[in-house]
């Protein structure tokens, strides 16, 4: 996503990777605690806003705000806003379109229809597809024997999940064709932010961090606006508080701060290690639907759970140990 300029020649080295590891705590403490309380301001919030304008306010929105702050920044320093390239457009425009349009698009739509820890298991499938899409590209990470078996029994779990509590009688029941409309929906939007994730690692840029994923959100969070204009979305609008409320805190939190984390992990941590946030992220997610919405798993997906955590420490352990010596 950025080229990362190397330190000055009067920083030690002990500092520089220092700084290193705090940034890294740090972002990964957002990612973790922020994102997994998405699922649940999102299924709040569209509850009362339709989706993809409540998407797309949340990424057009915060997109604005980050490239202000970037311009803002320049400004003090007396230097002009950036100038992205014909190449940095290009960039821009699929990460803006995988990564938010089709990604968090979406999962804004299948929530509807799903409970928010359901929703937050199914995008553990991220973390598998992360993987496997981290031995392509020019920085490419290859799979271990135990990584690979992960991966199998990672997408089994994520089958239990998906699974129907009725099992083949759910494809007549409207109800749970509307649940499984939903559940397709978050897995399709798991592969493109694997996708994206991966495409971001092999990019060179000329912008940094923060504009280039301001940037990517303005035209992702546009297109997730158009989509819910083209849809009839715009007759639904209203101003309901706690939808304003949850699009805020989705804006500010979950937008511009862990998506800025997201972005300077994907460019410094291997893959393996930035997909660590769904160990986390379910955890959370099933706690708050618990306690605010009173939501449960049943068998099969409790049982999904444990089978996904089980591979993700097979997929991660490697580079846990690789990263210890």
């Amino acid at each position: 996503m950025v080229a990362v300029p190397n330190g000055g020649g009067g920083r030690s080295a002990l500092s520089v990777d220092s700084r290193r590891r705090a940034t890294a705590i740090f972002c990964f403490a957002l990612i973790y605690l922020v994102w997994g309380s998405t699922y649940l301001t999102t299924k709040i919030g569209v509850r009362t806003l339709p989706p993809f304008m409540f998407g797309g306010a949340r990424f057009l929105i915060g997109g604005l705000l980050l490239y202000g702050l970037v311009c803002i920044l320049r400004a003090r320093r007396g230097e002009p806003p950036p100038k992205p390239t014909r190449s940095d457009w290009r960039h821009l425009a699929i990460v803006g379109f995988v990564g938010v349009f089709a990604s968090n698009g979406g999962n804004v739509w299948g929530v509807q229809h799903l409970a928010s820890n359901q929703a937050a298991l199914l995008n553990v499938s991220a973390t598998f597809w992360i993987a496997l899409l981290g031995t392509f590209g020019k920085r490419a990470h290859p799979l271990s024997s135990r990584a690979a078996l992960g991966l199998a029994v990672g997408f089994v779990g994520t089958a239990l999940i998906a699974w129907p509590s009725q099992g083949w009688a759910a494809l007549t029941d409207t109800t749970s064709s509307a649940v499984g409309a939903g559940t397709l929906a978050v897995l399709f939007a798991c592969f493109n932010w694997a996708v994206a994730t991966n495409y971001l690692r092999n990019v060179e840029t000329t912008l940094d961090v923060m504009t280039f994923t301001g940037l990517q959100m303005i035209i992702g969070g546009a297109l997730l606006i158009s989509a819910g204009l083209l849809t009839g979305e715009g007759q639904a609008w209203n101003w309901n508080p706690i939808g304003l409320a949850m699009l805020a805190y989705m804006t500010i939190f979950s937008s511009c701060l862990a998506y800025t984390a997201y972005g300077w992990l994907s460019v410094n941590m291997t893959p393996a290690q930035v997909s660590t946030y769904a160990f986390v992220n379910p955890a959370v997610a099933t706690l708050l639907g618990w306690w605010v919405l009173d939501e449960h798993l049943s068998v099969a997906q409790g049982t999904g759970m444990a089978v996904i955590l089980g591979a993700m420490l097979l997929v991660n352990w490697p580079a846990a140990q690789d990263s210890a010596r």
